[in-house]
């Protein structure tokens, strides 16, 4: 679904003030918003292709020994079984609010500039 410039600003201002935001794709995020530009657009999805992960990377590293190191086993485990459940509803994207959303960025670029 097509958003317009406002809905993506709100976006981009969800991904921003989530808790787990990369801090290079929050700084490209924070640019965006203050020139609006297609210089800083660019940078943004640049920063979006490196930084949101996919529901499979997401599974992988949950259920991966640095997953149940970083998380601890009982929450990897967790972690994985909602990334399970997400991939089979068709989710492409983690389902983390960082990750959710800067793919609807992403699939919205367009309207960035």
């Amino acid at each position: 679904m097509a958003m317009t410039k406002q809905e993506l600003i709100a976006k981009v201002n969800e991904l921003i003030a989530a808790p787990m935001c990369n801090p290079e794709l929050k700084a490209a995020a924070e640019n965006y918003l203050k020139a609006q530009d297609k210089a800083s657009a660019d940078s943004l999805v640049k920063a979006l292709n490196e930084y949101v992960s996919s529901i499979d990377e997401t599974i992988a590293f949950a259920e991966s020994d640095m997953g149940k190191k970083v998380f601890g086993a009982e929450q990897a485990a967790g972690m994985a079984k909602m990334g399970h459940d997400f991939k089979a509803k068709g989710e492409k994207y983690c389902f983390c609010p960082a990750c959710q959303a800067g793919a609807a960025i992403y699939n919205n670029r367009e309207v960035l500039a």
